[in-house]
């Protein structure tokens, strides 16, 4: 399954970078993640979300789901295993895209407060793909205030809480600590907030199966 965005990779420049990902957006998808953009290419261990191996958002998942924070880690190789992600994000109906489809970076690092939104992203067309969404998640600062200018939300929801969206659908935006190891927050107590969001939208936490699939 291709999701590089190759149309947008070849549109970038050195001023202005589009999002190089495809969003991911599973039609069961009860959840829907929203950062920033990628870090740079040469950051990334495999070609989705939250590529970066120092990232441990792909360990907060495993731990919660699967009791193990290296359950999609390819330690040796120091890459995520994305086959494995990806179905079991599939199944759990867990999707993902950033709420920035162009930037321009002020300067050379993965830090998101460097980052100048030059296109928001169309959440309302993603949201249409997901009739089933029930919550939007960010984690860093950046994606949470272009998704309150983008959505109209007046009050800025602080880490570790949530605000009901505007408008005829049910929804929450839920900001979470982000799994960034620059984030002064212990490894356990950020696998707790980020659990007790996927209870409250019911995606529990039975072992995946591929069987499952149907």
């Amino acid at each position: 399954m291709q999701f590089l965005n190759l149309e947008n990779m070849a549109r970038s420049t050195a001023e202005v970078e589009f999002h190089p990902l495809k969003p991911f957006l599973p039609k069961n998808a009860k959840v829907l993640f929203l950062g920033s953009f990628p870090p740079q290419r040469k950051r990334w261990s495999i070609d989705f979300f939250y590529p970066n191996f120092i990232n441990d958002h792909w360990r907060i998942e495993g731990q919660i789901f699967f009791g193990d924070r290296n359950h999609f880690v390819d330690e040796r190789e120091k890459r995520f295993l994305q086959e494995e992600i990806v179905a079991f994000c599939q199944e759990k109906g867990i999707a993902f895209f950033d709420t920035a489809t162009a930037i321009r970076r002020t300067k050379d690092n993965a830090s998101d407060k460097f980052l100048e939104v030059v296109e928001p992203t169309d959440i309302h067309a993603l949201l249409q793909k997901i009739p089933h969404c029930r919550a939007i998640v960010t984690t860093g600062e950046k994606a949470t205030e272009t998704i309150c200018q983008t959505l109209g939300i007046s009050d800025i929801p602080k880490v570790n809480s949530s605000v009901a969206i505007p408008g005829g659908r049910s929804l929450v935006l839920y900001r979470l600590p982000s799994s960034s190891r620059a984030y002064p927050l212990a490894f356990d107590k950020k696998v707790e907030a980020y659990r007790k969001m996927f209870e409250s939208i019911h995606i529990n936490d039975e072992r995946f199966s591929p069987s499952n699939d149907g």
